[in-house]
């Protein structure tokens, strides 16, 4: 019977070195005391921050030291809880740390309002004649951007102190779904037995065996529809969160908030929708290819996964998978791939599944910390695009770190997801033009499909769920789970027109973890258009300058805003041009594919 393994059983090669951050788990206990008694040196400044540049200046660097501490306190409580979520330690580390951050955040919470209290011309006369206050010029021009939706002090402090609450959903939803749902186990086409789990369930479904393929599928679906009142009620509140979060800041709509915070248009979320539904012509002609590569009528739920390849996928260790991946990256100059190398000589990367082990993969780490990527590998060609991906973030981290302060250490997604998808896209030439087996081929440039399908796609359509479950809240309707269903189940027949879509995937929202982190999902849709140009400016030889743009746009960190960001690498974002563009490529693709089969 396949079995996941314990935490203990994984050879410490192939685990993360949180080790690095604190050694021991009471190293860790008298960091959190530390920064914990250093939030009232905050509160001395209440009321002075603007008195004179100085002042400022002082308020700020002391606010940032406090928040590199909290997160290097939250970045090694998480990761622990995550190598096991059942650890009740671990879970009472991460709830500590969590009500840490909140706790610093509402002790910082006086800052921003009275620095909006002053003038733009009062603060631009304190960076001036401040040495050192200059590095806050882009960050004070944000908040001085943000001050008709800021509240008082006194309110925002309330706010600061209500996020943990606001934001429990999340911790709900994730506790049900990796700690405390299990799935049934089923047997295989050879008759041993495999129990399905979040990590491995779309690996089983590329099964070559259609029977089982739908055994698994309806089996995982079931499992859910147990807990679907459940899982209904927590999506319900995260919404209503978001709702009554955004009203509080004086906005519209709980997308126009959520956008708002990295100076995001919300045109730019309308054009990725009105883009991808004016191509949806290309996913329904992807869905009958795969249709036509599997020798069937009409396409099942189950068959979505399936390569449009005659075999399964061919195993990748990740040894191989690290190998092929670092000569990829080459393209980005050798400084590049000698410091993926060395970061993955490094234990950045928890390798392997276990049981209890948070699903999914991340990068994750501090502005203090060494890069750290959890992911739950599988031996596929699917867990080496996964790493790939992964790695992006993570190189996007050091490049940032090296090159700006604290203050601007962070990126917004927006970009983030360009960084990862960028590494995909190089990935893919790299063994386009180097592996010479035909299968192995043809298995990456259905990989690459898939990662369309899934990325560009099945974000936007997971993007119009949010859209229409956000505005049913906001218009007063009742978010009732047969509504919710009725959504998603909807927009999945629009989007797979071609394939035959039955009760069980109308419950796929419950599965997506993502669903409690607002508006965030359209962001890889957007990730990957502007990756797509890149990369193919990065692979030109004749575009000499187009890598050295692009490491550049890597240390920028958000020391600007995200369009500005990406129209310096030279990509437009405020267009529809670069959306149309990766879907162009796409129907490239699938006209090779097509020839293939």
């Amino acid at each position: 019977m396949s079995s996941v393994p314990e935490r203990s059983e994984i050879d410490t090669e192939y685990t993360w070195d949180l080790e690095s951050i604190y050694a021991t788990d009471e190293e860790w206990e008298e960091a959190f005391e530390t920064v914990q008694s250093r939030l009232d040196d905050l509160k001395q400044y209440e009321g002075q921050v603007t008195d004179d540049g100085e002042t400022l200046y002082s308020v700020l660097q002391l606010r940032d030291e406090i928040m590199r501490e909290v997160s290097m306190v939250y970045s090694y409580a998480r990761m622990r809880k995550d190598e096991d979520t059942t650890n009740q330690q671990y879970q009472a580390f991460t709830a500590r740390a969590q009500s840490l951050s909140s706790d610093a955040s509402s002790a910082a919470s006086f800052i921003d309002p009275e620095i909006q209290s002053a003038t733009r011309e009062e603060i631009t006369a304190m960076v001036e004649s401040t040495e050192g206050l200059e590095t806050y010029d882009h960050y004070l021009d944000d908040v001085l951007r943000m001050k008709a939706h800021t509240r008082s002090a006194e309110v925002e402090e309330l706010l600061a102190d209500l996020s943990e609450v606001t934001g429990g959903t999340s911790e709900v939803y994730n506790m049900l779904a990796n700690a405390d749902m299990e799935f049934a186990t089923v047997e295989k086409p050879d008759g041993s037995s495999v129990q399905i789990t979040q990590n491995n369930f779309t690996t089983l479904l590329k099964n070559q065996d259609r029977e089982f393929r739908q055994t698994v599928h309806e089996s995982f679906y079931e499992d859910w529809a147990d807990v679907r009142n459940t899982v209904a009620a927590a999506y319900k509140n995260a919404v209503k969160a978001d709702v009554k979060t955004a009203q509080a800041r004086y906005y519209d709509t709980a997308r126009e908030a959520a956008l708002d915070g990295p100076n995001v248009p919300v045109e730019v979320y309308d054009n990725l929708l009105e883009s991808v539904r004016e191509n949806l012509d290309k996913l329904h002609r992807h869905t009958e290819l795969k249709g036509e590569a599997l020798g069937v009528d009409e396409v099942e739920m189950w068959d979505l996964y399936m390569p449009m390849t005659e075999t399964e996928s061919p195993d990748v260790s990740y040894e191989q998978a690290c190998e092929w991946t670092v000569e990829a990256l080459g393209a980005l100059g050798e400084e590049y791939q000698e410091r993926v190398q060395a970061g993955l000589d490094s234990r950045w990367v928890d390798v392997y599944e276990n049981k209890g082990k948070q699903s999914g993969a991340y990068s994750g780490g501090t502005y203090d910390t060494q890069p750290f990527i959890l992911m739950n590998w599988q031996d596929d060609i699917s867990s080496m695009f996964t790493l790939a991906h992964e790695l992006g973030h993570s190189m996007h981290s050091q490049y940032t770190k090296q090159e700006q302060p604290y203050v601007y250490s962070g990126y917004e997604i927006f970009v983030a997801e360009v960084a990862s998808t960028v590494n995909e896209a190089l990935l893919t030439q790299h063994l386009l033009d180097t592996v010479e087996d035909e299968t192995f081929r043809r298995h990456v440039l259905n990989e690459y499909l898939e990662r369309f399908r899934s990325t560009l796609y099945r974000q936007t359509m997971f993007a119009d769920f949010e859209h229409q479950t956000h505005k049913l809240v906001e218009e007063g309707e009742a978010l009732t789970p047969d509504a919710v269903d009725q959504v998603y189940g909807d927009l999945k027949r629009e989007f797979y027109e071609p394939a035959n879509v039955d009760e069980h995937i109308e419950r796929e929202w419950m599965r997506i973890p993502h669903f409690y982190y607002s508006f965030y999902v359209y962001q890889y849709a957007t990730g990957i258009s502007a990756a797509v140009a890149l990369s193919q400016k990065i692979l030109d030889p004749d575009d000499e300058a187009a890598a050295d743009d692009y490491l550049n746009f890597l240390s920028k960190g958000s020391r600007e805003y995200p369009l500005e960001l990406l129209q310096g690498a030279g990509v437009d974002m405020g267009t529809k041009e670069p959306v149309q563009a990766a879907l162009d490529v796409y129907g490239e693709y699938l006209d090779e594919m097509a020839e293939l089969i």
